[in-house]
């Protein structure tokens, strides 16, 4: 297998695994738009909205670390294309069950408890097999166009789901999912998920036990000080980032007044500036120093988070204000591009491939963990105190968070280059001209 070979093949791999994610997140987000809607119009009930909510949340965190145990375990194409063909079963079987029974709570809950499960094993197989499906150099392409795919469906499916809801039945809406999701099968089946693998060959079902398998992974991210650190930075972001989630729509809708078509312009504003940057990203060089590029992105990021309140301190105009948040969250979606996708490349480029299920499920389990506990919390606080107070608090925590865990000592053992530039900047500004 020649490497030129390869090449081509890494080629057809990414433009494969692009249109894959495209159509497949594309039906899954149709789908939940009108799974939302139907809830919401058929019991008029908040919390049966809330309860699939939980239900597509609740067994992603349970189910992670074993996810990762089997990715890890077995053959990761596998896994992805099983948990592929079970999320066409079971829309396939949702269908079927409307047209005998009709559509009730506990089903729509069983699908999408189901459809979390599934969407965990493929999610962290996929996340796992980057680095085996695509060259190194091109490593960053892949995670920008993945998340190019995903702002894309972001955007598209609320549009494309509010003109069919009006005008087709649920079933057609099931029926899209359904169809996207077998494209998506076709796809990857096509793919060689250990073209550039460098993973150990493990007999399937020999080995060390569960148990112990997933206390292996979780040493090994002990033992590594910058892959710690970069994760508690992540599950740190998560978390305080709950304020700007919870708090967002608070402000602007309950204390600004602010209409829902302009509220809806700032949320496209986000996804517009998520979706150009990794446009951007997916044609420039990578990163030399990606660590670097993301604490300043998280710091920025403190930074927007602060100036949220602003209208709520200074006058503005109705206008003005409207100018000026659809400003805030482009720049926001701009930042978190730079946030997650040097981290995603360095994750990639560092993890050793017998551990990168593990480490990715470790990593997802945490933060699904940790987003509903930040937004009940700020939830709370928002109903107790000003959102001015809470909002810069929160800022604070978050720059102070990311100075301390990627200060310029982990940042160099991250980049020594960065450190040897460091020092020879130092030398040349000593040097008598």
């Amino acid at each position: 297998m020649t490497d030129a070979w390869k090449v081509k093949k890494a080629t057809q791999h990414l433009w494969t695994f692009t249109i894959s994610k495209l159509i497949s997140t594309f039906g899954a987000s149709v789908y939940t738009f009108a799974i939302s809607f139907y809830i919401l119009q058929m019991t008029g009930s908040a919390s049966s909205f809330a309860m699939n909510l939980i239900f597509s949340i609740l067994p992603r965190a349970i189910l992670g670390p074993f996810a990762g145990y089997v990715v890890d375990k077995y053959n990761r194409k596998t896994i992805v294309i099983l948990a592929q063909v079970t999320i066409v079963g079971t829309i396939l079987g949702l269908i079927a069950y409307m047209t005998m029974y009709g559509l009730s709570l506990p089903a729509i809950y069983t699908v999408t408890a189901i459809l979390a499960m599934a969407s965990t094993f493929s999610g962290v197989a996929f996340s796992s097999s980057i680095s085996s499906l695509i060259d190194e150099p091109r490593i960053q392409k892949a995670m920008s166009l993945n998340q190019m795919s995903i702002s894309f469906a972001a955007i598209a499916s609320p549009a494309v789901g509010g003109i069919l809801y009006g005008t087709v039945s649920l079933e057609v809406f099931l029926i899209v999912f359904a169809c996207a999701s077998a494209v998506a099968v076709v796809l990857e089946a096509t793919m060689n998920f250990t073209l550039f693998s460098k993973r150990k060959d493990v007999v399937e079902g020999e080995g060390e036990k569960m148990l112990d398998s997933m206390k292996a992974g979780l040493s090994y991210v002990r033992n590594q000080p910058i892959l710690m650190s970069l994760m508690i930075i992540a599950l740190a972001v998560n978390f305080i980032f709950g304020a700007f989630q919870v708090g967002y729509s608070y402000v602007l809708i309950d204390q600004l007044k602010m209409s829902a078509q302009h509220f809806g312009f700032t949320e496209a504003a986000f996804a517009i500036g998520m979706l150009l940057t990794s446009v951007y990203l997916s044609s420039s060089k990578d990163f030399k120093f990606p660590l670097l590029i993301s604490k300043r992105g998280i710091l920025v990021l403190g930074i927007m988070l602060a100036t949220i309140t602003m209208p709520l301190l200074i006058a503005m105009s109705y206008g003005q204000m409207l100018v000026f948040y659809i400003a805030i969250m482009f720049i926001q979606g701009v930042t978190i591009i730079f946030i997650t996708t040097p981290m995603q490349v360095y994750f990639q480029k560092t993890i050793d491939d017998d551990y990168k299920g593990r480490v990715f499920a470790l990593l997802e389990t945490f933060a699904i963990a940790l987003i509903p506990c930040g937004m009940v919390l700020f939830g709370f606080l928002f109903d107790v105190f000003p959102p001015e107070p809470i909002f810069l608090i929160s800022a604070m925590a978050l720059v102070v968070s990311v100075l301390y865990l990627a200060r310029p000592a982990i940042l160099h053992r991250a980049h020594p280059e960065l450190a040897e530039k460091k020092g020879k900047s130092l030398k040349e500004e000593v040097q008598p001209s």
